[in-house]
């Protein structure tokens, strides 16, 4: 019988947000999947846990994964973690929670800390409708391509982001949002030295061009405006069917062209048309 996979969310600064589900998750477990060992390590003598760690990140997880699902296959119990927060978030984790979810494993997550939700519900900025993007890439195409593809977003938008890199990305938020778009840099966050910055981008630029930033952050943005699409009037209309007439249309293809190009019902154009 296959064991389970357990996601366990470990403190993203204060060590007395861990559960007491999640200790118990983690002295139950036959081993635990880290991100670091050495982070897990620190967290673990923490809690008075000695358990078998096995280095699960980025650059081993193609034949690690392997490695983990098979011993999940025969019955062992993985608690997944990350540094900190929820693992499989922005977290290569999520790939291993894949190849467990199609081979039929049970995959059990328990709730915690985790950085994303802690900075939105801080942020001041709208709650309701928000997507999470992530750490923006170091490529600068790739970069600006996925700017690009949220110059319109309306949701709120939430970034991670380093300390040594944040003006370089503030640059660029403000470069697709505008200096005046609004935005929370929440620094720190449950830590002694927890910071929340609610200002504009081009405002947060002046700040931190100045002062040097420490610590690591997410950023919530707020979304675009909706773009409210002005309705043709009547008398668009009838502009149109005259500037077509008197290009030599009669006042029949006139109408059909004008009701075609302002989307509005050809009835309606054609009453519009017999004032001409």
């Amino acid at each position: 019988m296959a064991g389970t996979l357990y996601l366990v969310p470990t403190p993203i600064g204060n060590l007395g947000d861990i559960s007491p589900r999640a200790r118990e998750t983690l002295e139950q477990a036959d081993f635990i999947a880290a991100e670091d060992t050495r982070v897990t390590l620190k967290l673990l003598n923490h809690l008075g846990i000695k358990k078998s760690l096995v280095s699960y990140y980025e650059h081993n997880k193609a034949q690690r994964g392997d490695a983990l699902l098979q011993r999940i296959l025969n019955g062992e119990n993985c608690a997944l973690v990350s540094d900190a927060g929820s693992p499989a978030i922005s977290d290569p984790g999520e790939d291993l929670v894949r190849a467990c979810a199609e081979a039929g494993i049970v995959v059990t997550a328990i709730p915690g800390p985790c950085a994303v939700i802690t900075g939105l519900s801080i942020s001041g900025l709208p709650t309701g409708r928000f997507c999470f993007e992530g750490f923006l890439s170091t490529t600068k195409k790739v970069r600006r391509e996925h700017l690009e593809s949220l110059r319109q977003e309306s949701r709120t938008m939430i970034f991670y982001e380093a300390p040594h890199k944040l003006v370089n990305t503030l640059e660029d938020l403000a470069e697709f949002f505008g200096v005046g778009r609004k935005i929370s840099l929440c620094r720190e966050l449950t830590k002694l030295h927890e910071e929340v910055v609610r200002t504009t981008l081009g405002e947060a630029l002046e700040r931190y061009r100045e002062t040097p930033p420490k610590g690591e952050f997410v950023l919530v943005v707020a979304g675009a405006k909706p773009v409210v699409e002005e309705k043709p009037t009547t008398q668009d209309a009838l502009n149109r069917v005259q500037a077509l007439m008197d290009a030599g249309l009669s006042r029949k293809d006139a109408v059909k062209q004008t009701a075609q190009e302002l989307g509005l019902p050809r009835n309606q154009v054609y009453e519009t048309a017999l004032q001409i």
